[in-house]
């Protein structure tokens, strides 16, 4: 069985225990199903980003402080709907390797899951605040009135919008990263799927008039996305660089190289662990049963982001260092 598992996965390497242990397993149960009744991937990802979407009714409620035990088991089914969505989130990935369909469409739609889920949970969640925010109000001494829930609405509104376009789009896209570059060099060009932006730039370039319109913007997203993640990366991006020039190619780098660069990037790997959607969901999921959860966006932008510019700073140090090696 866990052989069977761990064919659908990346790398163990590159999951966290509770990922490798719990949400995998039950992920891999539904990609049978799915594979037998023909599923396509792509599928079950939308289906994910519509269940994640929908617990955004149930969090806008308060939890037990406001709403006693009636608001404690909405926010528990809210909990409930996005752990669901997120073993479909994994689901997909396993059901393609399990079958094979992988597809750029299904890349992108993977990496976009998170956004549907949160930006829906985060409108509720200020709804929530300008409803319930008497906790908050007593610790600033601020008195409660119409106007000062509104311009408090209206303050968690920009706190959402630096946590969710800024932070989490960020946060998710260096994880994402990190990860593939970790696959390159454990697994070689066709373990990974570590893209650049001037290869998908030059397919952009290639697509005849009788390419889709569709097919065109998911392609020109993708180069985006490729080149925000490079922008964040310039040692990494130097140190590919330096391999190519070496050696030709980067999937020509010698053994020992290869592999201090996977043993420098493992050590990097817990806090990724970080950036994604175990580590920042539970703390969602305590703010919100404490009936607090504007503090959640905070601890997005303050918290996560500190763990992330660390992981950047370490990935970027031994990159730098082993890029000068070579000279």
């Amino acid at each position: 069985m866990k052989e069977s598992i761990s064919s659908t996965l990346k790398s163990s390497e590159t999951e966290d225990w509770f990922d490798y242990h719990v949400v995998r397993p039950m992920g891999y149960l539904w990609a049978k199903l799915f594979a037998k009744i023909g599923m396509h991937p792509n599928t079950v990802t939308v289906i994910s980003m519509i269940i994640g979407a929908a617990s955004c009714f149930f969090f806008a409620h308060g939890s037990y402080h406001y709403e006693q035990c009636e608001g404690l088991w909405l926010n528990v089914i809210g909990i409930l709907l996005l752990f669901w969505a997120y073993v479909y989130d994994c689901t997909d990935g396993q059901l393609a390797r399990m079958t094979g369909k992988k597809s750029k469409l299904g890349r992108i739609l993977d990496g976009a899951a998170g956004y549907a889920w949160y930006i829906p949970i985060y409108a509720a969640l200020i709804y929530r605040f300008y409803n319930h925010h008497d906790l908050e109000f007593g610790w600033l001494g601020i008195a409660d009135s119409e106007s000062a829930s509104l311009i408090a609405a209206l303050v968690a509104f920009a706190l959402a919008a630096i946590s969710g376009i800024i932070c989490l789009a960020g946060q998710q896209r260096t994880a994402d990263y990190y990860i593939q570059v970790h696959l390159f060099f454990l697994k070689g060009e066709k373990g990974a799927e570590l893209d650049n932006s001037v290869k998908q730039q030059e397919i952009y370039d290639q697509m005849g008039p009788e390419t889709s319109w569709i097919e065109r913007l998911i392609q020109k997203t993708y180069i985006t996305y490729t080149k925000q993640q490079e922008r964040r990366t310039p040692q990494f991006q130097n140190l590919m660089a330096r391999l190519k020039e070496k050696f030709g190619d980067a999937n020509n780098t010698p053994a020992d190289i290869r592999e201090e660069i996977h043993r420098e990037s493992r050590k990097v790997m817990p806090f990724n662990f970080m950036l994604v959607f175990n580590f920042r969901t539970l703390f969602l999921v305590i703010f919100c049963l404490l009936d607090i959860p504007v503090l959640y966006f905070l601890f997005e932008i303050i918290v996560i982001s500190l763990i992330e510019c660390y992981a950047i700073h370490r990935h970027e140090a031994f990159c730098k260092r082993i890029a000068q090696s070579l000279n």
